[in-house]
């Protein structure tokens, strides 16, 4: 979805509620020290016309630094407020939809809050989330976790009735190429059809259905990190020694080695139906 863009204040707000709460209000802090000795300076009178110009400037400087010292204070503060409240309704959100075992636990609250639910399911297993909401550039990507150096991209899919189709699985996949990710994951509410549980196979790509999702609510809720449920299959700590299927259109890989160009001599994995088909995965990020 797109976003609906505003002013710098609206922009510093946003910026401070992505971070952690404490942080927004260190770089409150820091911010109105920093630039409120500037607001208050005294400047000197010119005694010639040349030094004018060199004044004018610092009354500019001195201007901005007035309105600086509460603007960006302020903007940190109430998106710490934000980031704080935030945190607490994702906990919240997450410990009501494990105590309730009825499937309208998942299929009735909003797009919006499955994506915070899936998303503070991976934060309590130690990962860092930023969401990013799909339909975008990033190719429908909702949340990107990373931990321990290792980059995951995450599709959310509130679908009650519908099941999750091989198409959504194999564009995460390209995705996943393009952005050098080590692994991918499709959560739903619902269930993933045959297809799509196939192309998954022996990918380091996890296919989280509704049933299998609320194991890992459980599990969050009671458990340690280290006995979570996995966010990612077993073929990422496998290496890139298997071949993967093509993302573009699904057939086997080939081993190539790049001959020109700025990637020349590294190993990459190309469509056998080249040159029908144009479609390539990094040997790093193959994974499967």
């Amino acid at each position: 979805m797109g976003r609906r863009k505003g002013g710098l204040f609206d922009d510093l707000v946003s910026l401070a509620a992505m971070l952690p709460w404490w942080l927004g209000i260190v770089i409150a802090v820091v911010a109105y020290l920093v630039i409120h000795p500037f607001a208050v300076m005294e400047l000197s009178t010119p005694t010639q016309l040349a030094g004018a110009g060199g004044v004018a400037a610092k009354q500019i400087y001195k201007t901005l630094a007035m309105i600086g010292q509460y603007l960006l204070p302020v903007a940190f503060m109430v998106g710490a407020l934000a980031s704080a409240l935030g945190r607490r309704k994702r906990e919240n959100l997450l410990e009501k939809t494990g105590e309730r075992a009825d499937a309208d636990a998942l299929n009735g609250m909003s797009w919006q809050e499955f994506e915070m639910l899936v998303g503070e399911a991976y934060r309590r297993q130690g990962f860092n989330v930023r969401e990013i909401g799909g339909g975008g550039a990033d190719g429908g990507v909702d949340l990107v976790l990373t931990k321990n150096g290792q980059t995951v991209l995450v599709q959310c899919k509130q679908w009650k009735t519908f099941k999750v189709g091989v198409k959504t699985v194999r564009e995460l996949y390209g995705v996943m190429a393009a952005q050098k990710a080590q692994g991918g994951v499709v959560v739903t509410s619902g269930v993933f059809t045959q297809e799509a549980k196939e192309f998954a196979g022996g990918k380091n790509i996890a296919l989280i259905d509704g049933e299998k999702l609320r194991r890992v609510i459980d599990s969050v809720r009671s458990t340690s990190h280290a006995a979570a449920e996995p966010v990612i299959s077993d073929s990422v700590s496998r290496g890139a020694d298997s071949a993967p299927a093509c993302p573009k259109c699904g057939a086997s890989m080939v081993r190539r080695t790049a001959k020109q160009g700025e990637n020349m001599g590294r190993s990459f994995w190309g469509c056998s139906k080249y040159p029908a088909c144009r479609g390539i995965v990094p040997i790093h990020a193959a994974g499967g």
